[in-house]
């Protein structure tokens, strides 16, 4: 039995241990705690490292192409990023840069490295702070908004030049809808129940299967 507070009211509860696909709602404003998933951390590894595989690809390969003129050119997220700044956009190109990079590179990079340090318990206590800057990175990891951008302006330049979407631009939609499937899959609450704790001692769950699995 574990003690865990309520997110939305604080209140602080005793939890047994519930069968797989149990779910656990807030005994006083009944907002749902966690729900027990069989295999729920294996299931968000597999995505995670689909969706690090495609982020990599959409900001490796040409997000679109342009051909007006006899002209043609093509750019990544990253070389549009680099225009901004030579063109004189520093702050623009920072924020680009960062919001459609480097925050969502660093979320999926922490998430990678909790989920493969959790595999075998306990998983040591700087998990913890891997997985509370995964969260920090989160709120800013804003491809979604980017591609909305991105869409905006091809309906706007498909009127002065050939636009070619490129293998980047199909490898960003697959890490948003990834990334997304990540979110809704991702277990912390697990994560946390397999976390060394700071006097060194095994997690209760850790040290209940040991015990069992030595009678």
């Amino acid at each position: 039995m574990e003690t865990i507070a309520c997110p939305d009211c604080d209140l602080l509860q005793h939890i047994p241990r519930i069968p797989s696909g149990g779910k656990v709602r807030c005994a006083q404003c009944g907002e749902t705690l966690f729900i027990e998933r069989a295999n729920a951390l294996n299931r968000t590894l597999a995505l995670t490292v689909a969706a690090a595989l495609a982020f990599i690809i959409a900001n490796t390969m040409p997000l679109m192409g342009l051909s007006a003129a006899g002209r043609e050119a093509s750019t990544t997220i990253i070389g549009g990023a680099r225009e901004m700044w030579l063109q004189g956009s520093e702050i623009t190109a920072v924020i680009v840069a960062f919001c459609a990079v480097i925050a969502p590179g660093g979320h999926i990079l922490f998430l990678l490295v909790v989920l493969l340090a959790v595999r075998r318990p306990p998983a040591p206590r700087w998990v913890g702070e891997m997985l509370r800057s995964a969260h920090l990175m989160q709120p800013w990891s804003m491809t979604e908004v980017m591609m909305l951008g991105i869409l905006v302006a091809l309906f706007k330049i498909a009127q002065l030049a050939t636009v070619l979407p490129g293998i980047g631009m199909y490898a960003a939609g697959a890490f948003i809808f990834l990334l997304s499937a990540v979110l809704v899959t991702f277990d912390p609450h697990e994560v946390w129940k397999r976390v060394e704790w700071a006097d060194g001692t095994r997690p209760p769950g850790v040290a209940e299967t040991d015990s069992g699995a030595a009678r």
